[in-house]
């Protein structure tokens, strides 16, 4: 297996955790909303920052799907 076949699997894989952790009392407690975080609760600002991830997961995917053509690798 080469390196770009390693990076996109693992790139699955913490998309996969990140979206299973999005439905956990992690992200969503129930009944809480402290601690505040710049004014918003924490199940707000948990969100964002989990979509985040997940926009950063799909920018790193985008670079190493094994069915990209880069110009880099095949000169």
């Amino acid at each position: 297996m080469n390196k770009k076949r390693i990076f996109w699997r693992l790139c699955v894989a913490a998309a996969i955790i990140v979206c299973g952790l999005s439905f956990t009392p992690l992200a969503i407690p129930a009944g809480q909303h402290q601690p505040w975080l710049f004014g918003m609760p924490y199940s707000l600002w948990m969100g964002i920052l989990l979509t985040i991830l997940m926009v950063v997961l799909t920018w790193l995917g985008s670079k190493v799907h094994p069915g990209t053509y880069n110009t880099e690798d095949h000169d």
